[in-house]
């Protein structure tokens, strides 16, 4: 009479490869987990640019918690700055197509070239160890500013050009959001 059973070899070798096979499987598990993030972070970035577009062309009003909600004099925008993990959405109060960041005015409508409103409306995190790598055009400061005008929207881009790439990066995996002067958003 033959015992039926597997040798203690078998029994191995079938462990050795589940092990294999779970650490190939956990290594591109990761890296695929990167990827998934990176690109959820361009997709975000480029339905904020809309959301910005959408705000300028519907003339919102800007939300304002010291007063009453105004129109800004200029439109919305997006600042940008290389080397950072975030981006600003901004009401041009004062109407310079720029971010202006400090400021006494209280509301958009007390804005002037002089007093500028801290015009950020929202400032948005990227995903973990995901940051903007790269600006095209850059200023000396290494920022970017994307401003939309009503009605149409007008699109301005600052420093001047009539198109603007962002690239963000993660682990050297990078994606690229462009836009043109026509309002055009890309994802690369």
């Amino acid at each position: 009479m033959k015992n039926k059973a597997f040798t203690l070899i078998e029994i191995t070798i079938v462990v050795t490869i589940i092990a294999l096979l779970a650490t190939i499987f956990i290594a591109n598990y990761r890296g695929g987990e990167r990827q998934f993030a990176l690109n959820r972070s361009a997709h975000k970035l480029a339905q904020d640019l809309r959301g910005v577009q959408e705000m300028a062309m519907s003339s919102q009003t800007t939300p304002s918690g010291f007063g009453p909600e105004t129109f800004p004099k200029g439109g919305y925008g997006i600042h940008f700055k290389k080397g950072l993990s975030s981006y600003i959405i901004f009401a041009d109060c004062n109407g310079n197509g720029e971010a202006d960041e400090t400021g006494a005015a209280l509301t958009c409508e007390d804005a002037t070239e002089l007093n500028p409103y801290p015009e950020t409306i929202e400032t948005i995190s990227l995903e973990e160890n995901i940051t903007v790598s790269d600006l095209s055009p850059t200023t000396g400061g290494n920022t970017l500013e994307i401003t939309f005008f009503p009605p149409d929207p007008i699109v301005t881009i600052t420093p001047s050009a009539n198109s603007a790439s962002i690239i963000i990066s993660s682990d050297g995996q990078t994606k690229t959001v462009s836009l043109n002067s026509a309002g055009l958003i890309d994802i690369d």
